[in-house]
């Protein structure tokens, strides 16, 4: 079977979709805040202090979770499973009693997901470019919680300069023999780096684990979540970089840095990568990742030029939701406000089409890009996704029906799908036919808001 299907689409979404490594990082106030003294080891211990593992009061996997869910955290990768929970679930499969030969296969695993595969996701590439000991930390920090040596580190093919920003500091750490990588009986960890393929699915838990298996990177319907049954059948604990980033901070500082910002419910802060994007061709003409705390007004991290009381914004990436402009005027950087408005932080993306960018043309270029980029396993990616990409065309093409035929194969998609590309992509258009209405009655009628802010443009400048 091939994994690459849809190669005409696949030409066309290529110049579609940024790809690029070339975004703003702003300094921020927990995360961020030592990047402008350099991605070096000797500044990041000046700012961190030391990870001692042999320290009387270095946490054991009890006590970081308890740190974990101090602070509630969950993971940054999309799904915000509670990372205490993860923690717990690894270490109970690995002191679960069994047979005798059975402990190794129980040993755990620790993989820091890099990847995104969000083309338009920028956090984790930023947080690994710019304060990768940070990351690291959190990864080692949970080994050494968890008992085991095996540390891998997942990074996008599509962006080398993550990989040697990977590599450089973990030969730092390897010549400078930092204490971080030694347990309490001085054994030092074993780090691994991967590269995956240049795909949206590539990132995906299963794909992962395939690929450090040294099979295709590829998703796979998984029969029990990898913190129970993951890399080679060990409990494996596998989160994003942005969520190692906070458990290093648990580590090193405490609960304190991150219960200083935020809100009651919602402790802490999480990064947000800001896209401004023009179409047809969908450059990033303007890409910043900020962090910024929960509870913030999600208007204003917007980028300039995107008015958040007159324009929608799909929040979430790819696999996210269109929020019509009454309601991102409301809406705050919360998982639970989000939540209520049918939306979801996910990859951790907002992504902002100025008065002159049709939202709708956007969505149509996203969701033939994601027909694309599927694995090709399963009926809903092989036929549905095609399907909805050509309704998503027809739609913005202003064709009688299409919108009914869209909303019906999006219905069509959720659930049946080996893993949750189908899921996001129904999503996607689902939120669409809702928050743009008014852009779809547009086209239908053989017109385009954003075209009609452009000639507005064009006559003041007149």
């Amino acid at each position: 079977m091939s994994t690459t299907p849809f190669p005409r689409r696949a030409a066309v979404a290529a110049r579609g979709v940024p790809l690029g490594e070339d975004v703003v990082v702003l300094p921020g106030p927990v995360l961020l805040a030592g990047m402008g003294d350099g991605p070096s080891l000797l500044a990041h211990r000046a700012r961190h202090g030391a990870l001692d593992a042999a320290d009387p009061t270095f946490p054991d996997a009890a006590g970081l979770a308890a740190r974990a869910a101090k602070v509630r955290l969950r993971g940054r990768g999309g799904a915000g499973f509670p990372l205490a929970e993860k923690l717990r679930r690894v270490a109970a499969v690995r002191d679960r009693p069994g047979l005798p030969g059975t402990a190794a296969r129980r040993r755990p695993v620790v993989v820091v997901n890099g990847a995104e595969g969000e083309p338009a996701s920028h956090k984790d590439s930023a947080l690994l470019r710019h304060v990768p000991h940070l990351v690291l930390d959190g990864a080692a920090a949970a080994a050494h919680a968890l008992r085991t040596h095996e540390v891998h580190v997942v990074v996008p093919g599509e962006r080398p300069r993550v990989r040697e920003a990977v590599e450089a500091a973990l030969a730092e750490r390897r010549d400078r023999r930092d204490l971080s990588d030694r347990d309490r009986r001085g054994e030092r960890l074993t780090w691994h780096v991967h590269v995956t393929a240049p795909r949206f699915v590539a990132g995906q838990e299963t794909a992962v684990l395939q690929l450090l298996a040294g099979r295709e990177n590829l998703p796979v319907t998984a029969d029990a979540p990898a913190a129970a049954r993951g890399l080679r059948g060990r409990p494996t604990l596998l989160s994003n970089a942005e969520t190692f980033a906070h458990l290093g901070v648990l580590a090193l500082h405490g609960p304190g840095p991150l219960l200083a910002h935020g809100t009651d419910e919602e402790p802490g802060t999480t990064l947000v990568t800001t896209v401004q994007p023009t179409v047809p061709g969908y450059p990033t003409t303007d890409a910043v990742v900020r962090e910024v705390a929960f509870g913030t007004s999600v208007a204003a991290v917007l980028p300039p030029g995107h008015d958040g009381y007159t324009l929608p914004v799909l929040v979430g990436g790819f696999h996210g939701a269109w929020l019509p402009p009454a309601q991102v005027a409301r809406a705050k950087v919360s998982p639970a406000d989000l939540a209520r408005r049918g939306a979801a932080l996910g990859a951790g993306v907002l992504i902002a089409p100025s008065a002159r960018t049709c939202p709708l043309s956007l969505t149509r270029t996203v969701v033939a890009y994601l027909a694309a980029e599927s694995a090709g396993r399963c009926g809903p990616c092989v036929h549905g996704l095609p399907a909805l990409a050509d309704a998503v065309d027809a739609l913005a093409r202003g064709r009688d029906g299409a919108a009914e035929e869209a909303a019906e194969v999006a219905g069509l998609l959720p659930g049946r799908g080996a893993c949750r590309h189908p899921d996001g992509t129904g999503r996607l258009v689902a939120s669409a036919l809702d928050a743009l209405a008014d852009e779809v009655r547009a086209h239908a009628a053989g017109t385009c808001t954003a075209l009609r802010g452009r000639e507005e443009q064009q006559r003041w400048a007149s």
